[in-house]
C-alpha cells in the first residue's frame, strides 16, 4: 500500500505480517506496572463534541481495560491518556472510575487500579487559595476511596494557576496525605504534556522543584506508595529515585526512555505508569514477564522496536499523544471507530498517523493485520489519498 511521508510524498509499504499474541504472563512481574488507557467515545451518542459532556462507549472502555488486565497490566485510570481536562470532564471521570473499580473487582487476577484525583469539578476562578484546592481534592478522593480504588494526586493546573510558592505546596500536599485512607501516588507532569502544569512545585528551576518535592515525600513517606514522573528526562530520574526514602517506588512517565529506567542499574530501578503501555501492552507485558526471568536481552528485544514508536505518538505537541493511543485501539479492533472525545483525533495529522501505523507494525503492534490495514486505508481516504 501506499503510505503518506513527513515529506508529503507518497512511499511503497508492506506489512510485516508479524505480531505478538496478548496473553496472560506466565510468572509475576518484579515491577509494578499501571498501563495509563483511554476512553472510547460513542459517536451515535455524541451531541455538540467540542462544548458538551462527552458520550462514553462503556462497553468497549471497560473491555479495553479487561484487555490490559488480562496480560497482567495494572491500571491508571481517569488520568491524562483519558483526556481529564481535555475533553473529558469530572462527572465523566467519576462514573468511568467507579464502573472501572466494580470491573476490577470481579477479574480473576484482581489487578490493581490507582485512579487519578484532581480538582478539575470547580471552576478555574473558585480555587484561588490554598484551602479551595485543598477542598476540591478532598472531595475526588472521597470518590475514589469509596470506589475501592487507589488515589492518584494528579497536578492540578490550579497551583501554577496563583502563583504557589513551594510553602504553599507543601501544605496542600501535607494534608491530603495526612487523611488519605491507604498510600497514594503522587504525580508531576511536565508541562510538555500540559503547558498550564510549568513551575509545579513552586518554581521553574527543575532542582529546585525536586527539593521541594522529595522534602514533601520524607516528611510523610509513611503515606507515600511512589511518584510517577513524566519530565522525559532519563537523568533527571535515574538522580531523583536514589534521593527517595526507603520503599517509596519511583514510577516512570517517561515514554521516550522507558525500557533502561524500568530494567535499572542493579540497584535502583523505575516501575511503570504509562499511557504507552496502553499502545504496547503485549511488548510491556512479554517484556515485563522476560525480566522478571532474568531475561535481559528478550526484554530489551521486545522493548527496543517499540521505543521510535512511542517517540512518535509522544512527539511534540507532546499532549496530543492521546490521538494515537486510540488510533491504535481501533486499528487493532479494540473499538469499532475513531472518533474521541471533542474530536481528538483531529489533534493529529494523516502523516503521523501513518508513520504509527508503519512503527507498530515494525514493533509486531498490529494484532489483526489485515484488519489494520483495511482501517488505515479507509482513514487515508478520508484524506484524499489513494493507498493504492
Amino acid at each position: 500500500m501506499l503510505l503518506p511521508g513527513h515529506d508529503g510524498r507518497l512511499k511503497p509499504y508492506r506489512l510485516t505480517g508479524a505480531s505478538l499474541t496478548p496473553r496472560a504472563p506466565r510468572r509475576p512481574f518484579t515491577r509494578t506496572a499501571f498501563a495509563a488507557a483511554h476512553v472510547v467515545s460513542d459517536p451515535l451518542a455524541e451531541r455538540d463534541p467540542w462544548q458538551g459532556r462527552p458520550a462514553v462507549d462503556w462497553d468497549a472502555t471497560l473491555k479495553f481495560r479487561h484487555y490490559l488486565w488480562d496480560q497482567g497490566l495494572g491500571l491508571a485510570e481517569a488520568m491524562d491518556t483519558a483526556q481529564r481536562g481535555m475533553g473529558v470532564d469530572w462527572p465523566t471521570a467519576r462514573e468511568l472510575i467507579e464502573r472501572t473499580m466494580r470491573e476490577a473487582k470481579a477479574h480473576p487476577l484482581a489487578p490493581r487500579v490507582a485512579c487519578g484525583a484532581g480538582t478539575d469539578h470547580i471552576a478555574p476562578d473558585d480555587l484561588r487559595d490554598a484551602d479551595a484546592i485543598i477542598a476540591a481534592y478532598e472531595h475526588q478522593m472521597e470518590v475514589i476511596e469509596a470506589a475501592g480504588g487507589q488515589v492518584i494526586l494528579m497536578a492540578t493546573r490550579a497551583l501554577p494557576a496563583i502563583g504557589a510558592g513551594p510553602e504553599t505546596y507543601t501544605r496542600v500536599y501535607g494534608r491530603l496525605l495526612d487523611q488519605a485512607r491507604d498510600k497514594v501516588i503522587l504525580h508531576w507532569l511536565g508541562d510538555m504534556f500540559d503547558p498550564a502544569l510549568a513551575g509545579y512545585w513552586g518554581g521553574a528551576d527543575v532542582n529546585a522543584a525536586s527539593d521541594a518535592v522529595l522534602a514533601i515525600i520524607a516528611a510523610r513517606a509513611h503515606k507515600v506508595d511512589g511518584i510517577k514522573i513524566s519530565l522525559l528526562d532519563q537523568a533527571h530520574e535515574e538522580a531523583f529515585r536514589k534521593r527517595l526514602p526507603a520503599g517509596v517506588r519511583l514510577y516512570t512517565g517517561d515514554d521516550f526512555n522507558y525500557a533502561p529506567l524500568i530494567e535499572g542499574d542493579g540497584r535502583y530501578h523505575s516501575h511503570a505508569l504509562l499511557g504507552i503501555f496502553a499502545a504496547i501492552a503485549p511488548a510491556a507485558s512479554q517484556a515485563l514477564e522476560a525480566l522478571a526471568m532474568g531475561n535481559s536481552a528478550e526484554y530489551h528485544a521486545l522493548l527496543a522496536p517499540t521505543v521510535p514508536l512511542s517517540r512518535e505518538i509522544f512527539k511534540a505537541p507532546t499532549q496530543f499523544y492521546k490521538a494515537g493511543i486510540a488510533f491504535l485501539a481501533w486499528l487493532n479492533g479494540a473499538q469499532d471507530h475513531f472518533i474521541m472525545p471533542g474530536g481528538f483525533q483531529s489533534s493529529r495529522e494523516i502523516t503521523h498517523y501513518a508513520e504509527v501505523f508503519r512503527l507498530a507494525d515494525q514493533a509486531r503492534l498490529l494484532t489483526r493485520p489485515d484488519l489494520a490495514e483495511t482501517r488505515m486505508r479507509m482513514l487515508l481516504g478520508l484524506h484524499g489519498i489513494d493507498g493504492g
